[in-house]
């Protein structure tokens, strides 16, 4: 397995290789696929909750953002004060990246036990099997946890760019994480305090490979998020999917639109109110995929629990308070298992 996994995915497609034994997915079912034209997650406007709106109109998008959470546990960002001409720069350094060299971007790879550089997931346990996808996952926020020598240094534009999206994310999770409290007649701080001043970002570029099977692979095996939330950039090209009444839905492509999808970090802060959905990403024969990842974690050994607001007699406590909840998620996830069970009460 260590051996498959030094091995790029796009490798074996330049190669015209079929796709190993460890990749072939084990969990091959037949849940209804329901298409983005048909129904997919509500597209919530930020610029709607902005004070210059008149009141009525902020608390119908902030209604929706809550019926949203509650149904969905995602949604679709429009002005979220993020430029178009940035988002695009962003996705098309992650291509110019991806399409370069493989000498190039090996510069920069991970061994198989490490989650940032180039490469793929840690080896999962036995069992498990490989998602068809290469990854560049790197921390950005704070500043003093990022490892230079890991941003590539190709494309040049590169590291400027992803400075200033991280930039841009970082205020679009403090717009987020109002909105939410917000939507819930919360404090509109409160979620931002558990998150704490020190809160993470991490980035993951992801490159789904095209293949000429593509039922027999996915792209990202389904899981459910062990961050606060996750904001995800798309390009055009469809592929993930969420979970929702034993059904996958498929998210549309909006192209400046911010997907984002509630962790299970939220989960608890929202005492079970917002859910965590479970999701994956199929691959296609025909095209290659790019998204960009921007997972928002509580900053490290801070508790975090249900807000006091959201726990009352008709609604109890669901969740006790937990520390470092990411790296339980992810002992996990490498078993193909959720963990929010261990934070219920």
């Amino acid at each position: 397995m260590e051996a498959m996994l030094s091995k790029r995915v796009q490798e074996m497609v330049q190669n015209g290789e079929e796709p190993p034994p460890p990749y072939v997915r084990r969990d091959v079912n037949y849940t209804q696929i329901v298409p983005s034209t048909l129904c997919s997650p509500p597209i919530i406007d930020f610029r709607l909750m902005s004070s210059s709106t008149p009141l009525t109109k902020q608390k119908e998008e902030l209604q929706k953002l809550r019926s949203a959470l509650s149904s969905w546990g995602c949604f679709q960002a429009i002005n979220h004060g993020t430029s178009s001409t940035l988002l695009d720069k962003v996705r098309e350094v992650a291509r110019e990246f991806f399409t370069q060299p493989m000498e190039q971007k090996k510069i920069i790879s991970k061994g198989v036990k490490e989650f940032e550089g180039y490469g793929a997931d840690p080896v999962p346990e036995e069992g498990q099997f490989l998602d068809w996808s290469d990854r560049l996952c790197l921390d950005v926020y704070p500043e003093n946890r990022r490892k230079s020598s890991l941003w590539p240094e190709n494309p040049s534009s590169f590291r400027k760019i992803l400075e200033e999206y991280t930039e841009k994310l970082r205020e679009a999770t403090n717009l987020i994480s109002r909105a939410i409290a917000k939507s819930l007649d919360l404090e509109e701080n409160c979620f931002l305090n558990q998150f704490g001043e020190q809160a993470l970002l991490q980035v993951r570029f992801n490159y789904y490979s095209c293949c000429a099977q593509p039922d027999i692979v996915l792209g990202l095996k389904p899981h459910a998020d062990g961050s606060g939330y996750t904001i995800i950039l798309q390009d055009d090209v469809e592929g993930l999917q969420v979970h929702r009444k034993d059904k996958w839905f498929t998210v549309p492509t909006i192209s400046h639109a911010l997907f984002v999808l509630m962790g299970d970090q939220m989960e608890i802060m929202t005492n079970g109110i917002f859910k965590s959905p479970m999701h994956r990403v199929l691959v296609n024969s025909k095209r290659e995929r790019i998204s960009v990842a921007m997972f928002y974690t509580p900053e490290p050994n801070k508790e975090i629990g249900p807000e006091q607001g959201l726990v009352n007699e008709e609604q109890p406590k669901l969740f006790k308070k937990v520390k470092d909840y990411a790296d339980t998620h992810w002992e996990y996830y490498q078993r193909g298992r959720r963990a929010i069970h261990v934070a219920k009460v």
